[in-house]
C-alpha cells in the first residue's frame, strides 16, 4: 500500500521567525508540481497555510498573555504595592 503522506516540516527556531528568508526557484516549481501546474491551487494552498500558522501563532500568543492584563486589571501581586504607599 502506497501513502502519499509527508513529513511534517520541522517547528522553526525563534531566529528563523524573525529573519527574512529567500524562496528558490526549485521551491516554487516543487509547489506547483504538488499542485498539478495550477498557479491558482498553489495560492491557494499557500494562503491555507499561512493562515493556518497565524492561528496557532495567535493562540500561543493568547495563552501566554496574563488574564489579568487582559480584563484591564493589576494582579493580586502589584494590587497590593499601590495600596501600601498611598495609605
Amino acid at each position: 500500500m502506497h501513502t502519499n503522506a509527508q513529513p511534517s516540516p520541522p517547528t522553526p527556531s525563534e531566529a528563523d521567525l524573525t529573519e527574512p528568508f529567500t524562496v528558490t526557484e526549485e521551491e516554487i516549481d516543487e509547489v506547483l508540481e504538488i499542485c498539478g501546474g495550477r498557479p491558482r491551487d498553489a495560492m491557494r494552498a499557500l494562503l491555507i497555510g499561512q493562515r493556518s500558522f497565524k492561528e496557532v501563532a495567535l493562540d500561543e500568543a493568547r495563552r501566554e498573555t496574563s488574564w489579568g492584563y487582559v480584563r484591564g486589571r493589576p494582579s493580586r501581586k502589584t494590587k497590593g504595592r499601590g495600596d501600601a504607599s498611598e495609605g
